[in-house]
């Protein structure tokens, strides 16, 4: 599957690196993950590093539990996620809000800027209001030069303050996937 021109590679920054160095500056330790090909640059750095565990899950509501069992063992922890993973985390995220323990989620958005998929709309038009329901703090990143920062500053919410702050990274900074790509013959 192809990026649209809605989001132009050759003027890419290169965001997950950022993502990744904020990770380490942060001594997170335990990255969990749904598979996901827009985090697939940040996986790959998270298990060529000795020092971060990364676990791939079956379902998104896993991962705030799995970081609530790092935490209290004295790491820190960051989910990664779709989405349309953020409606399996609803009942989880009571665990967040009550227990008020640091949880980092990066979430990678569909549903919106050029989505051509009609299947992803609902939750990715909703995920902001649901996380917000929930007590967690949303931080949207629209700039893949604005990225780094915006993550660092989540950080310092989820892990300074023991809240759950959530990264949205918008289809402007991952490439919205293009319909016609999926169509078009294979060489």
């Amino acid at each position: 599957m192809t990026e649209s021109s809605l989001a132009d590679p050759s003027t890419a920054v290169d965001w997950p690196s950022d993502i990744f160095r904020v990770l380490k500056d942060w001594d997170v330790r335990q990255v969990c993950h749904v598979p996901d090909a827009g985090h697939l640059k940040l996986l790959t750095q998270c298990e060529d590093d000795n020092d971060i565990r990364t676990v791939t899950l079956t379902t998104e509501e896993e991962g705030v539990a799995l970081l609530l069992g790092a935490w209290l063992g004295g790491e820190r922890g960051c989910l990664l996620m779709q989405s349309s993973g953020v409606g399996n985390t609803i009942n989880m995220l009571s665990l967040a809000k009550t227990c008020r323990y640091p949880l980092l989620m990066l979430v990678t958005m569909r549903g919106e800027y050029g989505e051509f998929n009609p299947w992803q709309v609902p939750m990715g038009q909703a995920t902001r209001a649901t996380m917000e329901a929930m007590g967690v703090i949303v931080l949207d990143a629209w700039e893949g030069e604005r990225v780094g920062e915006t993550v660092e500053a989540a950080a310092k919410l989820a892990f300074n303050g023991q809240a759950a702050v959530a990264v949205c990274l918008t289809q402007r900074v991952i490439g919205a996937k293009d319909f016609r790509a999926l169509a078009e013959p294979k060489p």
